[in-house]
């Protein structure tokens, strides 16, 4: 696996995207299924609430510090 940064990565051809209708941008799940590694595309419902999440912790960051201490 190709070094990216302090993790590791995995190069996906070029056809395999295309086949599935993917973009350059899009977000993929990483399932872990009996050993075996499954990507699928993020469902909308998980990327909106990751994104509210996102605004969420910066609004209250000065909170979820002093709560986390």
């Amino acid at each position: 696996m190709p070094k990216i940064g302090n993790s590791e990565g995995i190069i996906i051809p070029k056809v395999v995207p295309q086949r599935l209708g993917l973009s350059s941008g899009d977000s993929l799940e990483l399932q872990e299924i009996e050993g075996n590694i499954q990507l699928v595309p993020e469902s909308a419902d998980l990327a909106e609430q990751m994104r509210a999440t996102r605004i969420g912790m910066e609004k209250y960051r000065v909170a979820l510090r002093e709560l986390a201490k």
